[in-house]
């Protein structure tokens, strides 16, 4: 190995903390470990554009090299989650567009939901009113949801015509809730209420509005303070394991807890209970 590997490998290695987006609000705490997206269009309730789809896509993709971000949150400004794709500045130009252009766009909001279930930070959702559509799917799609009692959640893709199969709804939705329940949700298009939600088990918890973010914040907090690379692990096998059979689970997850036990990061936690005091977790 060259000595310009170790220098290629740093390089692509970022930090997150001052990172700059366009269309959407990007924050991270103090310490650089929670980042924060915002969707902030309170106006229109919060709807995405193909800007932002691809934007969002991007960030995700890029988490991946972050040195700093351990968790992520979204949140909607306003009151509101997110309503899904602009009605005017993507649903009518879709009417006008042309097969390959049709199957391009549908890629390119499939890549989004790919990249947040690739990158290894947890994506905590903060759910408060409105959330349909895309917005909907970013819900399922993240690792944990919290929600107000006055979330709305609703897949409502049929409502103007189009599949429920949409960003993989069709094979994620039914593994948080079950194949009837979000049969129903993706042929009618009704709105999910938050106690439902709990109750089915898409929503981890229900928060008042006006600590909702907070408490999302705190959970990102404790994960970002946990033992985050084995996190990372757990997401991955999560994701790995949907197309396995039992013995090929069994094995991988032998292989990954392996994997964890080299880090230093188990040998921290050991000295720690051998000393009653709380491990400090470093990732590596």
């Amino acid at each position: 190995m060259t000595s310009e590997h170790p220098t290629a490998m740093r390089d692509a290695l970022r930090p997150f903390k001052d990172h700059k987006a366009r269309h959407f609000l990007w924050e991270t705490s103090p310490d650089g470990r929670v980042g924060t997206i915002r969707f902030n269009r309170p106006e229109r309730k919060n709807p995405l554009t193909f800007e932002s789809y691809a934007e969002l896509r991007d960030l995700f993709r890029d988490l991946v090299y972050a040195s700093d971000v351990r968790a992520v949150v979204l949140v909607g400004a306003g009151g509101n989650f997110c309503s899904g794709g602009d009605v005017f500045e993507i649903i009518e130009p879709l009417t006008r567009m042309k097969m390959h252009e049709l199957v391009a766009f549908t890629r390119m909001t499939g890549d989004l939901v790919k990249a947040m279930r690739k990158c290894p930070q947890q994506i905590i959702a903060a759910i408060d009113g409105i959330c349909a559509g895309a917005g909907a799917i970013l819900a399922m799609a993240s690792d944990l949801r919290y929600a107000t009692p006055q979330a709305k959640t609703a897949f409502l893709f049929t409502r103007v015509g189009l599949a429920g199969a949409d960003m993989g709804a069709c094979g994620i939705l039914p593994r948080l809730i079950g194949q009837g329940r979000a049969a129903e949700l993706l042929f009618t298009g009704r709105s999910l209420s938050a106690e439902e939600g709990f109750a089915w088990g898409f929503y981890n918890a229900l928060h008042p509005a006006e600590t909702l973010e907070s408490k999302a914040r705190e959970l990102a907090a404790n994960l970002a303070d946990g033992p985050w690379f084995a996190h990372g692990m757990t997401k991955t096998m999560f994701n790995q394991e949907w197309s396995m059979g039992v013995d090929e689970m069994i094995e991988s997850e032998a292989q990954a807890q392996a994997i964890c036990m080299a880090t230093g990061d188990f040998r921290r936690a050991y000295e720690a209970f051998a000393a009653k005091r709380k491990p400090v977790f470093e990732g590596d």
